[in-house]
């Protein structure tokens, strides 16, 4: 099967991961738990546009390929909603100071990082993907869904031993989401068509170098096959209310 990352890996690339016996299928556990990263206008603009012009409202932006995502995230929370699956949002504080940011400014144009900082109304999830009652949004300062946050906690505490990742950067924090979630022994799944990225190259190689080492990257009806296929068993373990 063609992969995305196929055309950016030399042979030598190729075999030295094989005989490494890298890119085994880890596969999903019973309980999964569906994440969504960081949807925001921050990173997505305001509408489906080109991304050299989105990034001149929204310097973060993704552009198209964050629409282009979000149609496919959108998907899944509508079956995840059905089989009561449990689905978590992460966004930035609300608050953004030069404090909260910190290390974030290090490595960022000190004119677009006060752009950044100025534009509030970035930080909201956009109404295509909007959480709907009891699904829980979590702020963070960090890449990681999982650094200083209660996230791990919360999915301890409903049992769940698999997460479908969507969102983005594919790069940044979808990477750095990936690696704690593999770390905390969750199974972990990355949605392909739900992940994006503001660049081609770095969007494939992560996706690549994800596969090989910290879970399974599947196109999205592979993921929603996997959903159907532990429908009798969430029903028979769901919580009284």
């Amino acid at each position: 099967m063609a992969r995305a990352w196929d055309d950016v890996l030399t042979d030598l690339d190729r075999a030295v991961y094989q005989g490494a016996g890298f890119g085994a299928r880890g596969g999903g556990g019973r309980r999964p738990a569906l994440l969504v990263i960081d949807v925001t206008y921050d990173f997505v603009g305001d509408q489906p546009e080109p991304i050299l012009e989105s990034i001149k409202k929204f310097p973060s932006s993704c552009g198209e390929a964050g629409w282009r995502g979000m149609a496919a995230i959108r998907e899944l929370q509508e079956l995840c909603r059905e089989l009561q699956v449990p689905i978590f949002y992460t966004r930035n504080l609300n608050e953004r100071s030069a404090l909260t940011r910190g290390s974030w400014g290090w490595k960022k144009d000190k004119a677009v990082e006060q752009r950044m900082m100025g534009k509030w109304d970035g930080n909201q999830i956009p109404d295509l993907v909007a959480p709907r009652e009891g699904e829980v949004v979590i702020q963070k300062t960090k890449p990681s869904a999982f650094f200083s946050t209660p996230l791990a906690s919360y999915l301890v505490g409903l049992r769940v031993d698999t997460v479908l990742v969507t969102g983005c950067t594919t790069s940044g924090c979808i990477r750095a989401s990936v690696i704690d979630a593999f770390s905390n022994n969750f199974r972990t799944i990355i949605v392909e068509d739900g992940v994006w990225d503001r660049a081609e190259t770095p969007h494939k190689i992560n996706l690549f170098d994800m596969q090989s080492k910290y879970g399974d990257v599947v196109p999205l009806e592979e993921a929603k096959r996997y959903l159907h296929s532990l429908q009798p068993a969430l029903a028979a373990e769901l919580p009284a209310r």
